[in-house]
């Protein structure tokens, strides 16, 4: 007799967790040789070999912030091409639109890709649109291919004990702006004025989501260990995605994190921990102390914050967060903040 389903059975929206990742992952065998890189836990792409060369694969969907959809779609795929080393430069895009769409609201998505593509010389090369039942909005699921020589990938797993943690950005710049676009009424209700709103909201356009430069800038400099970029789970998930995919242990200093001013407001007035916040928009470089200040030089004439915000340290020693001298575990979220606050 089938077992019936119950609300423990049931997953919330947002990320599968990690255990039940890993556990579908595990059944999946790759057979062919040239995949150097294929699906796992804390890694942003795959890397086929091709020849001398690598091409490294993304893909990501986009649910939230849909007046921005086609231009956010393209830079977060481009963001975990540029973490693996490789500069991205092919681009498909799947859209879903609702009933509900306008032949406006099509042109303008492609608009926003478009531009997208053209800012970080990318070329979009195909894909499919259409008009989906059930959808009560648009929805856009992106691939992005990027290229690098062999010996140029850089993975998750390549932290390693002794390296600094630095951190390229503030965070949470998307989740800052998701609040400002999706909560406004809450932040409202909260005090926040709507001058505030208004700042926050543009955070997907400046400082913006996009990391393809920090990523550029940092290899530019040195060869960093590994890189990845955070994002939904916020920083707190995304340190323990890197430190997990390299099975080392992290020391990270609470107080050394660049919070953005909007982020700590926002997050104080509806009970929300930035720290588990999405956070598109940073980097984080795992790099040997004798990298890092180049690194972070690197970071800086491009005009983006660096700072070193903790250690890598020996299997075995967990992951922690240092306040004032006092440890405690890095705090552990289920879900996004975001998703959180909204119930889902």
């Amino acid at each position: 007799m089938r077992k019936a389903r119950t609300d423990r059975d049931r997953l919330k929206i947002g990320k599968i967790p990690h255990s039940l990742l890993e556990k579908v992952l595990a059944k999946n065998h790759v057979t062919d040789p040239r995949v150097i890189l294929g699906p796992r836990l804390g890694e942003d792409a795959a890397a086929v070999a091709l020849g001398d060369r690598l091409v490294i694969a993304s893909t990501d969907p986009i649910t939230f912030a849909s007046d921005l959809i086609g231009w956010y779609v393209v830079h977060v795929n481009a963001n975990d091409i540029a973490v693996m080393g490789a500069e991205p430069k092919w681009f498909l895009c799947t859209a879903l639109f609702s009933e509900s769409a306008t032949t406006g609201q099509v042109e303008s998505l492609f608009e926003q890709i478009t531009e997208a593509c053209r800012s970080l010389d990318i070329s979009l090369i195909g894909g499919h649109a259409e008009i989906t039942a059930g959808l009560d909005k648009t929805i856009t699921i992106g691939t992005m291919l990027g290229e690098i020589p062999k010996g140029g990938l850089i993975t998750s797993e390549g932290v390693r004990p002794g390296d600094d943690i630095i951190l390229a950005g503030e965070i949470a710049v998307e989740g800052t702006a998701l609040l400002a676009r999706e909560f406004d009424e809450d932040l409202r209700a909260a005090g926040t004025s709507n001058a505030d709103l208004k700042r926050a909201r543009g955070f997907l356009l400046e400082p913006g989501i996009s990391v393809v430069k920090a990523a550029l800038a940092a290899c530019s400099a040195a060869k960093p260990h590994a890189m990845h970029d955070p994002t939904e789970g916020g920083l707190a998930t995304g340190l323990m995605e890197l430190a997990k995919a390299a099975g080392v242990g992290l020391l990270i200093e609470e107080e050394a994190i660049p919070i953005l001013e909007s982020c700590r407001d926002f997050c104080d007035r509806l009970h929300l921990k930035p720290l588990g916040l999405i956070a598109s928009g940073c980097l984080l470089i795992a790099a040997s102390p004798e990298d890092s200040r180049r690194i972070i030089d690197a970071l800086q004439k491009d005009g983006i914050i660096g700072s070193i915000i903790g250690k890598a340290m020996p299997a075995g020693s967990g992951l922690k967060l240092i306040r004032r001298g006092k440890t405690r575990n890095l705090p552990r979220f289920a879900r996004d903040e975001i998703a959180r606050l909204a119930g889902k």
